[in-house]
């Protein structure tokens, strides 16, 4: 049986080199910059929502394998979620790289993005593994803040 880790970083390679996420979205509903300025990763977060569901997400910008690995299976994972059991998602998540959980049950929820839990063994690499979570939580925040208002565009 092939270790788990290979699957991994197999699965974290893949989607650092050819993600079918990394386009502009059309007609987005909201976008968010996040940025690092330790490593320079930088990414731009678009969002559409259909009422409380997110319909679909797309990425553009720059960095290292994991903070663009990160964002693309965060897409995949919170694709067709409510924003309740998005923000459940990503607390966990945040959590898992914080090492502040550990429960098999509640880290199930992460789907694909269970494989970055050893990056959590690399302190320079959390923050680029957590960009687009952070941007994400702070993007959905802010919807709530502004009463679903939509967000012109992104600059």
């Amino acid at each position: 049986m092939e270790d788990l880790t290979e699957v991994y970083n197999e699965l974290i390679m893949e989607h650092s080199m050819s993600s079918y996420n990394k386009k502009k979205l059309e007609n987005a509903d909201y976008c968010e910059i996040g940025h690092n300025p330790n490593c320079g990763d930088e990414i731009t977060l678009e969002l559409k929502l259909n009422g409380n569901v997110i319909e679909d997400m797309a990425f553009l910008g720059h960095g290292c394998a994991i903070s663009q690995a990160s964002t693309s299976i965060m897409i995949d994972t919170l694709k067709g979620k409510t924003i309740e059991e998005a923000k459940e998602i990503i607390k966990t998540f945040i959590e898992m790289i914080k090492r502040e959980t550990t429960n098999e049950e509640e880290l199930k929820k992460l789907e694909d993005a269970i494989a970055f839990k050893n990056v959590s063994n690399m302190p320079a690499r959390v923050k680029c593994a957590l960009l687009a979570w952070h941007t994400l939580e702070d993007m959905l925040d802010k919807n709530k803040e502004e009463g679903n208002g939509k967000i012109e565009e992104c600059h």
